[in-house]
């Protein structure tokens, strides 16, 4: 994707679940292995987290596109398009795609998230901490969210490798929170494209 006065930006940990959601298919009992998981299934939906990101900026007026969690909900689709699925209960097909999403996510997180870059964070949280994400979220109201809770910023910088800018940090919080409720350390209320985090207790 390309337009003029825009730029494209892809952090690690969002190429990184792209690739890892092609490795968990390849090893899932529910997916055709005899039909193959190629290396465009990898492909296609890189490129569609990135189209999905843009249409988000633009709706936004943001010149930056970076991909976030919230958009790999249109993976789903893309993914279902390059496997062959084997169910025997129609409509399962989606959810089978959407457990490999969040155990992908899932497992990039474990992989760059240690337990002590989030205990702050959780307290920030068990203190009426509520957030959320989505794409009805700019990405300066995830940037205000960090630079108002200083675990969280600690946490983002250590995923963008110091990078501040408005989209990187949105995408590191987005990574952060997802990754928290994957873990069972915080509460995701999910409607429509918007989710709201808080604290489990």
């Amino acid at each position: 994707f390309s337009e003029e006065g825009t730029t494209v930006r892809v952090p690690p940990f969002m190429s990184e679940i792209v690739a890892t959601l092609s490795h968990l298919a390849r090893a899932s009992g529910n997916i055709n292995q005899r039909s193959g998981v190629s290396v465009r299934l990898t492909v296609s939906n890189h490129e569609t987290m990135i189209a999905n990101a843009a249409r988000r900026a633009i709706l936004h007026g943001e010149s930056e596109i970076v991909p976030r969690v919230s958009d790999l909900d249109a993976l789903t689709a893309s993914t279902m398009g390059k496997v062959e699925i084997e169910t025997l209960e129609d409509g399962r097909e989606n959810q089978i795609v959407e457990g490999l999403v969040k155990s992908a996510a899932l497992t990039v997180f474990k992989d760059r998230v240690g337990p002590d870059s989030f205990r702050a964070v959780l307290d920030a949280f068990e203190s009426g901490l509520v957030a959320n994400a989505g794409e009805d979220v700019a990405s300066t109201t995830h940037a205000e969210l960090a630079s108002s809770q200083p675990a969280l910023m600690d946490a983002v910088r250590a995923l963008t490798d110091g990078d501040e800018s408005p989209a990187m940090v949105a995408s590191a919080v987005e990574f952060l929170l997802e990754g928290l409720h994957l873990s069972k350390r915080l509460n995701k209320d999910a409607v429509g494209g918007r989710a709201s985090y808080r604290a489990r207790s």
